[in-house]
């Protein structure tokens, strides 16, 4: 009888102005809610981005097979469509002594074993400008393990509306990592349309005006380009720049369904800051330098110089820092750490690799290197946003940042790595992110226990000739522990490894290949997490000399450090809370669906013939 009664006054609702209001927003909803969870919105949103036409279908087949690239971190693309994988910084290639952004075509030069890096005025990259183009579409992306820039330029040249008519050109840029002089671009023109495609071709022969001058030179058969140049300093003195790159042809053309591959190599030679007087005499030596190894490098096989530049970049990023999970915005990201990463490697010098140096100071940066003593001293630099900055708006700041990691490490006692170049620098930021340090007998783990709450992976830590491996991991309690592997290199030297206060019996890290587990345990007063060191003794003797008041498991420590409110507290709350709706619902219910309960709505018919009632009595 209720349930009748209240159809009955169904259409009264809808007789009312702010009931069909509300029924219709309410409809609108169901119809966006239902349009969001289809996946409409994100597919809308996504077309919108895309770049239009038949040159943007282009552009995203010849980009699929990056994005497991992209997923795994290690590439980074210029305009990105989407947040993760996007490079927030210059698409620049380097090796410490020659510094090219291929996005606005700029070169910076170093002078060997100088820390300075000068502007020039070259331009190192060749352009080709196809003739005819209706529509054109590139995008760029930085190979953090190959050291080099990919480029795709999908162009528009017929009226088609396939994209398989779109003529492609591949680019890949390096700055050669073992030989320091020598930068490399190589493209490949793809024409599948039926119309011979016309390009225009920039040469540095026709590209400085006054600020270079150029002359055509040939060794044996082979023609390259001489250019000379000169920057000045702040103080006054000269640094002169000489560059030998292989002659191009002008004009280029690639015919119907047909495919045309070149590779362009320069080379380049720069002095130390000199005065006037000694331009003529600089200028010849660092010529002859220069045509000699142009010489020796267009008679060499260019798979080969690809292979030696991208070996030495994967045996540098054995060692590095993965992020798995980050719970706090402070935490850079896994695309800000590698995007740090590459700039400033790609800003550092190798001198380990350098064929003329002696076997002394080989052996002697290698010392460094393995057992980098008292690096890296004070806090882990992991939250430092000034060392880890989210983006990099142009080359002046990337070489900034470069400064700051280096006089950072400088102060924190990793001189000796500094010495050791770009192997160096990496041990000294993967140290420095986790809060590992070397001590004359131990490698100790002295992270804030406070932001354990991060889950990361520091891989390749030299401890003499073997990698180690930490990771901080958290368990389905969200509770960390600590997980420690070691990749012989050489001869197996056993390694040992303890706990905070070493209360413990060191494990022996070689015994289980897959690792072992440390739990997170906290001093008072704080020690390091964990110690390991190739002496057993030392670490049996370290627990004495610690002089610990207590120590807790890490969910202890912070129960001490934010304790939480009673339990009993937050049962009374949540009962209030509960009572409260129950009793509103009872006057509700009593109010409308009770005893005497008035209609809920009144439809204005019945209104009417109340008031006619009432005029005629």
């Amino acid at each position: 009888m209720w349930l009748q009664q209240r159809l009955k006054g169904f259409p009264g609702i809808l007789s009312s102005n702010w009931a069909r209001r509300i029924l219709a927003v309410f409809g609108l909803f169901l119809i966006f809610f239902w349009y969001i969870s289809s996946d409409g919105l994100f597919k809308f949103l996504s077309r919108s981005r895309e770049p239009g036409g038949v040159v943007g279908a282009c552009l995203q087949t010849e980009t699929k097979q990056w994005n497991a690239f992209v997923d795994r971190g290690e590439v980074a693309v210029s305009q990105s469509v989407g947040a993760h994988g996007r490079l927030s910084g210059p698409v620049v290639v380097g090796n410490g002594y020659i510094l090219l952004d291929i996005d606005l075509n700029r070169l910076w030069i170093s002078s060997l074993g100088s820390s300075s890096v000068y502007e020039t005025d070259y331009v190192p990259v060749v352009v080709l400008k196809p003739a005819g183009m209706h529509a054109g579409s590139r995008s760029l992306g930085v190979w953090f393990r190959d050291g080099a820039v990919r480029s795709v330029h999908c162009i528009q040249i017929t009226a088609s509306q396939s994209s398989r008519d779109c003529v492609v050109i591949r680019e890949e840029f390096i700055a050669h990592r073992s030989r320091p002089h020598l930068f490399i671009q190589k493209f490949h023109i793809i024409n599948p349309s039926d119309k011979t495609v016309a390009f225009d071709v920039s040469s540095p022969l026709s590209s400085f005006g006054k600020k270079f001058s150029s002359s055509v030179e040939k060794v044996e058969d082979r023609e390259f380009i001489l250019s000379s140049g000169r920057v000045l300093t702040k103080e006054g003195k000269i640094v002169l720049v000489v560059v030998a790159a292989k002659k191009m042809v002008n004009h280029l053309q690639v015919t119907l369904k047909s495919e045309f591959t070149e590779t362009m190599l320069s080379v380049v030679y720069t002095s130390d800051p000199i005065d006037s007087s000694k331009l003529e005499e600089t200028f010849s030596k660092l010529r002859e330098a220069a045509k000699k190894e142009i010489g020796e490098l267009l008679k060499l096989g260019l798979e080969d110089l690809f292979q030696e530049h991208q070996q030495v970049w994967s045996d540098l990023f054995i060692s590095g820092i993965e992020m798995r999970k980050i719970t706090d915005a402070h935490t850079p990201s896994s695309d800000t750490v590698n995007t740090t990463l590459y700039y400033i490697l790609s800003t550092t010098a190798a001198p380990l690799l350098d064929p003329q140096l002696s076997s002394e100071e080989r052996e002697k940066l290698e010392s460094s290197l393995n057992y980098a003593d008292h690096c890296f001293s004070g806090h882990a630099t992991m939250h430092a946003e000034n060392l880890w900055p989210p983006i990099i708006s142009s080359v002046d700041q990337l070489l900034l940042l470069s400064d700051l990691w280096r006089l950072t490490l400088q102060k924190r006692g990793c001189k000796g790595l500094l010495a050791a170049g770009v192997h160096g620098i990496m041990q000294g930021m993967v140290l420095s992110f986790g809060g590992l340090q070397f001590t004359e007998n131990h490698l100790q783990f002295q992270a804030d226990p406070d932001v354990l709450h991060n889950s990361y992976f520091l891989r390749g830590i030299r401890y003499n000739k073997d990698l180690i491996n930490l990771a901080v991991l958290l368990d389905k309690e969200e509770k960390p522990f600590l997980h420690v592997s070691v990749k012989p290199q050489d001869k197996p030297v056993k390694l040992y490894a303890c706990e905070a206060g070493c209360t413990t019996e060191p494990v022996e890290l070689m015994s289980e290949v897959r690792g072992h587990i440390f739990r997170v345990m906290v001093t008072q007063p704080i020690t390091p997490l964990l110690y390991i060191s190739t002496d057993l003794t030392h670490l049996l003797d370290l627990r004495h000399t610690l002089h610990l008041k207590s120590i807790l498991a890490h969910e202890e420590h912070m129960a001490k450090q934010y304790p939480r409110l009673p339990f009993l507290f937050w049962f009374s709350v949540a009962s209030l809370i509960t009572l409260f709706h129950l009793f509103l619902f009872k006057l509700i219910y009593n109010e409308y669906c009770g005893p005497g309960a008035k209609p809920l709505f009144r439809s204005k018919g019945n209104g009417r013939v109340e008031h006619l009632q009432m005029y005629r009595v």
